[in-house]
């Protein structure tokens, strides 16, 4: 009987190891790593794990629609096509940048495409990123099942 009993338990803890149990909450990290008078070039990591490399225009202390956004952490919501009157595409909206309002991550390769927002790819070379819509529809699909969105940028 408790041989019986124990074989149960065992087979119950060897279901459980293949439950995968995951977070509403999505973290993404952006590291800044090649400034150039035109453009920031960084890498993106989601849940630790690389993801993509970014594209801002260079730091021109927080001044709209010239400079990127102050390193920090920020709130991140997901944005539907339909509340922005130029991407009709969902996208991400970063919430609450000091000074500055609407600052998205969006499709885009050149510094020219931004307005002080974060441009993603999948390739990258000097003052552009490869791929944008790609990895950008790739970055969407995985946030799906994630409620909350954190972005810290170092």
């Amino acid at each position: 009987m408790i041989c019986k009993i124990l074989k149960k338990i065992i087979n119950l803890i060897d279901k459980m190891k293949n439950i995968e149990i995951k977070s509403t909450n999505a973290n993404l990290l952006l590291l800044r790593e090649l400034h150039s008078e035109e453009s920031i070039i960084g890498k993106l990591y989601l849940n630790g794990i690389f993801y993509g490399y970014t594209l801002e225009l260079p730091y021109l202390n927080n001044q709209r629609s010239i400079s990127s956004i102050p390193k920090g952490i920020y709130c991140v919501e997901k944005r539907a096509g339909e509340q922005s009157p130029k991407f009709k595409y969902e996208h991400l909206w970063i919430k609450d940048v000091p000074n500055r309002s609407y600052i998205l991550f969006h499709i885009g390769n050149y510094p020219k495409n931004t307005k002080g927002c974060i441009l993603i790819g999948n390739t990258k070379s000097k003052n552009a990123i490869g791929q944008s819509t790609k990895a950008f529809k790739k970055l969407m699909y995985d946030l799906q099942p994630y409620e909350k969105i954190k972005l810290i940028i170092k």
